[in-house]
């Protein structure tokens, strides 16, 4: 079976590189359009402007022809007819600039209008003083992009807390990441896999302080280039990196009620051909949490009468310790368009866990307190990341001709162990003499994975595009957990063999890609392919259960845009997608801290597979950017967890699949600036879910209908004081067997520039109200109950950050330019 697969991936391999040598052959025809590029920065500070307009207007009458906006590197291209033309650049408070004597034509297609220097509008800065930081929210058709330094709401929060702030995006009480309503998300770091995320789980994101995170991507439905997973879509945070010559840096202080107290430190240095790249992040943090549950079993027997055992439980938990981060690394440029990478990242953790859980068992009401159990579970976590990357970047002489090269290796270790006691009370909460419970476990977990991708991209005729790459991941997780119990009787430990195992994890994927894109006119469309051959195998090595898997799948993709007049542009995209289920969803070994309401893995798991259909549209005003989709999912084998009762009276949590789900829905974001003092954003998706649990049980379908939404303001005060509100608030859920409640939470965050606006105080307030908090409802034949937990107080934080070399720019106008090769 697997040697099929692997002929029929290496046929499909060797077809896809057939277009190699087409492409690379030189294209006979000169181009039937012009092109009209530049770049444009501010006189004073070389710095680039980011959303500056570039308008095109014909000589013969003025008429405007074409327009856009820069991008964060100040660079622009507008595509044209031949012909006799003059631009005007223009950003707020800056002067305006006309260009004139713009020439394109078949023998002269690029007209290359070089560095333009906007230089300041001195009215404007003498009746207010505007900040020219990056926007929060950048939107385009295929992504929406979110620099994290300019949300004050981040700032001195870790990667968890950013993705949280981000529009579509929610944050479960467990770290649990989803995207529009739905879990399965594919987090990278870097474009690419990494074990900063977390070793089969999403909870190493809780550890990558905010301050070294530049922006965050969103993208919603990937095409063919992407890797597969995920089938909500693809959240890609970009670590910080500079390419200035010269050096510059940042230092940030952090303070904070409940515990937290961090340093971070950024450092570039460019000289020639060589730079040099730097972070690391220190910080000691404490996240209380509490939670409260109510449960009823219904114990119905036909030799006694029904009986009704209520458990109330409370947990109050705290989570957290030291954290390192540590990233470096140096770029050289063999030449403008020629550059080989090389870094290397280290975290680790050291934290000190604490859980207190007391149950209070009642028969029939609560009026019948029977007894009272106190368990206690203090756990100690040390974990180790390392990941090595080496990238090669290749452009040649041709726009957009690219070559890229990357691998990468990570080994990530992470042991826990817990010390765990139990004592026992009467009603009256006195000591009831039976001897305590004594038990200790220890896990110990191993990743180590081998990432090599290289991705191809060949412009041909004017506007065409073809890409292919390759990609191979070797991955393998070994976790090793024992828990024993102190014996009373022979006065030693004992070893639990059903909570003791050692579990393998193997999983290889192969992966080919081949895109064509094209434009004619105001019209685009892009074609893709991706095949990925998956090998998986879990082992039980006590008991030598194995279970081997390799499928061979084909991701197609596909997406159609249309540009109307004004800025204006529609695009239609399909692509299929997987998600292959977590590490932890497949592991069988039992949680321990909660010994009434135990947690297991399923290494019986498919993986889910997705259509996912979309219709976006985007529109730019002078002012305002408005980003709507609308949008279809369906899934087949959705992974969801069931809640079952055991014959003990605890209850059972395990990741089943579920027949399909049907998902849909409306997303909205804007992006404004109503005044130069006042900047606004906001999101609003609602959605529906239908989910058919009918495989597994009939009681097992749920239709959820439901809405989450956040808007953000930020305003400059007295001209030197920048203050920001959020409001998120997330409406209930229904779900296969039971219902998540609403909730709402508000965060406000003050800033102010000190020191010659070299450095920056802030001050933010998390959660304001203490009102974010998980409450839902299970309910089943046999058991009822309903939950409140919060995984994090209120947090109130002040950050100190220093610029070296990089502060914050003012907006300033006028200009210059220099002008290019073309047109002058």
């Amino acid at each position: 079976m697997k040697n099929r697969l692997i002929l029929q991936l290496s046929t499909l391999l060797f077809l896809l590189q057939a277009p190699f040598s087409l492409a690379a052959q030189p294209d006979p025809d000169k181009p039937a359009k012009g092109l009209v590029k530049g770049v444009v920065v501010d006189q004073s500070t070389g710095q680039p402007l980011d959303y500056a307009t570039v308008t095109i207007f014909s000589s013969a009458d003025s008429s405007m022809v074409t327009g856009g906006v820069t991008d964060v590197s100040g660079t622009f291209r507008l595509e044209l007819k031949f012909g006799s033309y003059y631009a005007n650049v223009a950003f707020i408070s800056f002067e305006d600039l006309n260009i004139s004597n713009i020439e394109v034509s078949r023998d002269n297609p690029v007209a290359d209008l070089g560095t333009i220097r906007l230089a300041p509008n001195a009215t404007t800065l003498a009746e207010v003083e505007v900040r020219a930081e990056k926007s929060n929210m950048q939107i385009s058709l295929d992504k929406r992009v979110f620099n994290v330094g300019k949300d004050l709401a981040n700032i001195g929060g870790s990667a968890s807390d950013v993705l949280d702030n981000v529009p579509s995006v929610t944050v479960d009480a467990e770290g649990g990441v989803s995207l529009r309503g739905s879990s399965g998300v594919r987090i990278l770091i870097n474009g690419r896999p990494s074990g900063l995320v977390g070793v089969g789980d999403t909870d190493g994101l809780r550890q990558i302080p905010a301050n070294l995170i530049d922006r965050i991507e969103v993208i919603t439905n990937p095409s063919a280039r992407y890797e597969a997973e995920g089938m909500a879509g693809i959240i890609n945070i970009i670590l910080k990196k500079d390419q200035r010559q010269g050096l510059h840096g940042s230092l940030d202080l952090t303070t904070g009620y409940p515990h937290n107290y961090g340093v971070a430190a950024n450092a570039n240095y460019r000289r020639g051909d060589l730079n040099f790249f730097a972070n690391y992040g220190i910080s000691y943090r404490k996240r209380p949490g509490k939670g409260s549950l109510y449960q009823e079993i219904f114990d119905r027997n036909e030799f006694k009468p029904d009986t009704l055992s209520i458990l109330q439980q409370y947990q109050d938990r705290e989570r957290g310790g030291w954290d390192n981060t540590f990233r470096a690394g140096a770029e050289y440029f063999f030449n403008d368009k020629t550059s080989l990478t090389a870094s290397l990242t280290y975290e680790n953790e050291d934290g000190d866990n604490l859980s207190d859980i007391e149950y209070r068992d009642y028969l029939f009401s609560l009026d019948r307190l029977t007894g009272i159990t106190r368990r206690l579970d203090r756990e100690k976590e040390i974990e180790n990341n390392l990941e090595y990357v080496m990238s090669f970047r290749k452009e040649y002489e041709r726009e957009g001709h690219l070559l890229t090269a990357d691998i990468r290796y990570q080994d990530n270790a992470e042991v826990e162990k817990s010390t765990i006691t139990e004592e026992y009370f009467t009603p009256e909460y006195t000591q009831t003499g039976a001897p305590g419970l004594e038990q200790r476990s220890r896990n110990a977990e191993n990743e180590r994975l081998i990432l090599g991708q290289m991705d191809y991209i060949h412009p041909f005729g004017q506007e065409g595009k073809f890409e292919t790459g390759l990609r191979a991941s070797i991955r393998e997780i070994n976790t090793d957990f024992k828990v024993e119990e102190f014996s009373n009787t022979g006065n030693d430990w004992e070893l639990l063999p059903n909570f003791t195992n050692q579990f393998v994890y193997d999983e290889n994927i192969y992966a080919a890609y081949a895109i064509v894109g094209n434009k004619f006119g105001r019209f685009s469309a892009q074609l893709g392919v991706r095949a990925e051959l998956t090998d998986v195998n879990t082992r039980l090595l006590e008991t030598n259960e194995e279970n081997p898997r390799d499928y061979l799948n084909l991701f197609p993709s596909g997406h159609f845009g249309y540009e109307f007049g004004g800025q204006n542009s529609v695009q239609v995209s399909y692509s299929r997608r997987i998600n292959r289920p977590r590490f932890w969803d497949l592991n069988p070994f039992f949680s321990f801290s909660d010994a009434r309401n135990i947690r297991t893995g399923n290494p019986n798991l498919d993986p889910e597979f997705t259509h996912s259909f979309e219709v976006g549209h985007l529109k730019y005003w002078d002012n305002m950017s408005l980003s709507s989709s609308v949008y279809y999912r369906y899934t087949e084998g959705i992974i969801e967890r069931i809640r079952t009762l055991q014959e003990d009276g605890t209850t059972l949590t395990r990741p089943e699949n579920l027949a399909t789900e049907d998902a849909y829905g409306l997303d909205v974001t804007f992006s404004a600036s109503p005044t130069n003092w006042w900047d606004l954003d906001g999101n609003v998706n609602f959605y529906r879910s239908i989910i058919n649990g009918n495989n597994i049980d009939t009681a097992f379908t749920a239709d959820a209908l439901t809405w989450n939404g956040r808007i953000t303001s930020k305003m400059d005060l007295w001209k030197f004081l920048d203050a920001q509100a959020r409001l998120n608030y997330r409406a209930p859920r229904n779900t296969p067997q039971g219902s998540n409640k609403a909730y709402f939470f508000l965060d406000l965050a003050f800033s102010k520039d000190i020191i010659d606006n070299k450095a920056t105080l802030t001050l933010s307030v998390s959660d304001l109200f203490n009102s974010r908090r998980w409450r839902y409802i299970f309910e089943d034949e046999d058991f009822y109950s309903r939950g409140d937990f919060q995984w994090r107080a209120r947090q109130v934080t002040l950050t100190f950050n220093y610029r070296l070399n990089q502060n914050k720019q003012r907006q300033r106008g006028g200009g210059d330019y220099d002008g290019g090769d073309g047109g002058f």
